[in-house]
């Protein structure tokens, strides 16, 4: 059974190796979603909320695809599932 929920942060792709700063706090956009039951184009579970459309591998917890508001990232920004 997958998760039923994650949240997802949006955040510029230089954060990810920042050492001890939290990732969390360097977040632009973040979101609960939930799972829709659906699986998406990259054949994952598909997660919805605020915006956001996201197919999760739930295994490894990275987001294989998304869309935010409808479209899809700027350049520099990444998703990451967050840590419990």
């Amino acid at each position: 059974m997958h998760p039923s929920r994650f949240v997802i942060l949006i955040v510029p792709s230089h954060v990810e190796t920042r050492g001890t700063a939290s990732v969390a706090d360097s977040a632009v956009r973040s979101a609960l979603v939930e799972a829709t039951g659906e699986t998406g184009e990259t054949g994952y579970p598909r997660y919805a909320g605020h915006g956001i459309v996201a197919d999760v591998d739930p295994a490894t917890r990275t987001v294989e695809a998304i869309l935010v508001d409808g479209a899809e990232l700027d350049y520099g920004l990444t998703a990451l599932v967050a840590p419990e």
